[in-house]
């Protein structure tokens, strides 16, 4: 039976601070790219959904005809927003950082795939600021909403922050804490 050297070894199977190999986390990047599918936030509203992706927002129910999916697309929020950049609240500031949180993260991991070495601890580091720019977004919608004094705490449910954390919990972790322990 022959052993195998740790992450981060080299083929003798002395440590070494160089990258992990793309080959050491799998299909990992898979799970890097379904999170762009994944809303920030979910808000149920009187039957109604509104979901607020990276993208933009979709509602359930359209607002002209009543019924159906209608949707605003986040370029066309920024672009229509007749108000400055710096003068919009700090979360809808943080949204395009979770975007580019989020493509820098698929790039990377792609990227490992794609060239056959990906550092992991920049994947996994890219993944917590993307959920923490996500969580953002969503605390400052809830806040605005009144989650918790007028609305119910379910009003607003941060499931992009959780998924993401989520896949940083079960792909990344390992890279991340090698960090903290050096």
């Amino acid at each position: 039976m022959s052993k195998r050297p740790p992450r981060g070894s080299d083929r003798d199977g002395e440590a070494s601070d160089s990258p992990s190999t793309a080959g050491a986390g799998g299909r990992d990047w898979v799970l890097v790219v379904g999170l762009l599918a994944v809303p920030m936030a979910i808000v149920p509203v009187d039957g109604d959904l509104t979901i607020v992706s990276l993208w933009g927002f979709f509602n359930t129910a359209a607002p002209d005809a009543g019924a159906g999916i209608g949707g605003y697309p986040v370029w066309a929020y920024f672009l229509d927003q007749p108000r400055a950049f710096g003068s919009l609240p700090p979360s809808i500031r943080a949204w395009p950082l979770a975007i580019g949180f989020h493509l820098l993260a698929v790039a990377s991991a792609v990227g490992g795939v794609v060239l056959g070495r990906e550092d992991r601890r920049v994947t996994g580091g890219l993944l917590a600021l993307a959920a923490a720019a996500s969580l953002w977004v969503s605390v400052g919608l809830a806040t605005r909403l009144g989650v918790g004094t007028t609305t119910g705490w379910l009003a607003v449910i941060p499931v992009g922050a959780l998924a993401t954390l989520a896949v940083v919990a079960a792909a990344y972790r390992a890279d991340l804490r090698g960090i903290v322990e050096r």
